[in-house]
Parts: structure tokens; C-alpha cells; sequence
């Protein structure tokens, strides 16, 4: 094998170790001898696993965040940038299972810091500029664009995370279910919205 070529080599099962066991859980000596190599070329390449680790979750991050940007930057009616979102999503977890795995496993998208949050926060960022769009068309305040977009991005997000494991129902349904409940929210959004009653918090209730 050339360089490159041994270096893809290692990539490619350090992806597969690292979806299947986890960072802490995965050795170099379990990449070296997956790889039929010597702990030394791991270090030569990566300069250990952190190296290789940070490598594989940079692509990773690049190809999701691109096909998001993609599915975002399509224009049109704003229910079908929520459904090119939602297949792009799905789509990635279908064709890169373990890089999804990986990104969610040592960072799920409920912690306030990693890899997959600060991915969300990102993609929540872009949505953001379309749903100001929306807000302004219908008369709301654009000030709550920001929340709406992270409300959004994070559902399509969580359900990706179910869907990672279930793959049921297919990609078509759960993508047209979560339209289904995106867009007829955002279409019957109110503008001022308020409580069906009002709620106190635990240490008011148990006082």
C-alpha cells in the first residue's frame, strides 16, 4: 500500500471500531491488528488514536453539515426545506451508519458541549435565517427565529437518533410524519402563544 493508501485503511477501521465500541472502549492494539499492521504505523499516521479519532469525526461533521447546508439552501416553499432536511438527515444515517453512531455516541445531542451539539447548533443557525424569512411574511416577531430553529432542528435530530436503531418505520414515512408535525406547527403557529394554565415550579409546589 501506498501512504495514503494505508492511511484510508486505518480510517476506515478505526470508523468501524469506533461505531461498534466507542473512543474509550477501542485500543490502538485492536486498530493495529484489525488492520493486519504494527502499533507504530497507527502512531506514524495518527500520532495515536485521538489523532485518528479527530480525523474520522472532522469528515464525519464535514459530510453531514454539507448535506444539511445543502438541503437548507434549496429555497422554495418552506415545508419542502423541512422535508429536504429530514431526508438529509435520514439519508446520511442510511448510508453512513457508522459515522452517525459515532458522532452520537460520545457526543448525543442532549449534552450542552460535543461534537453532534455544536453540528445541531450549527445547522439551527442556518435555519434560522428561513424561518426569520417566515416569521416576518406572517407577521411574528423574528426575535424567537433563533429558539424555533433550535425547537426544529432538534426534533428532526432526536428522531434520527431513534431511527438509527429502529429503521421503522422506512425513511419515506418518517420523514413525511415529521413534516407532518413541523410544518402544520409552524403553519398554525400563534403569535403570541400562552399556557393552558399556569405552572409553578417544584420547590414553589412542594412549599
Amino acid at each position: 500500500m501506498t501512504g495514503q493508501q494505508r492511511r484510508e485503511q486505518l480510517l476506515t477501521v478505526g470508523r468501524a471500531l469506533f461505531a461498534e465500541k466507542g473512543f474509550d472502549a477501542t485500543s490502538v492494539e485492536e486498530i493495529a491488528a484489525r488492520a493486519q499492521v504494527s502499533k507504530p504505523v497507527v502512531y506514524e499516521h495518527f500520532g495515536g488514536k485521538e489523532g485518528l479519532y479527530a480525523v474520522i469525526v472532522d469528515r464525519e461533521v464535514d459530510t453531514l453539515l454539507g448535506a444539511l447546508s445543502v438541503a437548507l439552501s434549496l429555497g422554495g416553499h418552506p415545508k419542502v426545506t423541512v422535508e429536504a432536511a429530514a431526508f438529509a438527515l435520514l439519508d446520511y444515517i442510511e448510508e453512513h451508519t457508522d459515522g452517525f453512531r459515532i458522532l452520537v455516541r460520545d457526543s448525543p445531542v442532549a449534552q450542552a458541549t460535543g461534537t453532534f451539539s455544536s453540528l445541531i447548533g450549527d445547522v439551527a443557525s442556518q435555519a434560522e435565517h428561513i424561518l426569520a424569512g417566515q416569521f416576518s411574511r406572517q407577521g411574528l416577531d423574528v426575535e424567537y427565529a433563533p429558539m424555533y430553529a433550535q425547537m426544529l432542528v432538534g426534533m428532526i435530530a432526536l428522531t434520527g437518533q431513534w431511527w438509527l436503531e429502529t429503521r421503522s418505520p422506512n425513511k419515506s414515512e418518517v420523514a413525511a410524519h415529521l413534516v407532518n408535525l413541523a410544518w402544520n406547527g409552524l403553519r398554525g403557529i400563534e403569535a403570541e402563544p400562552q399556557l393552558t394554565r399556569t405552572w409553578s415550579s417544584r420547590e414553589d409546589a412542594d412549599g
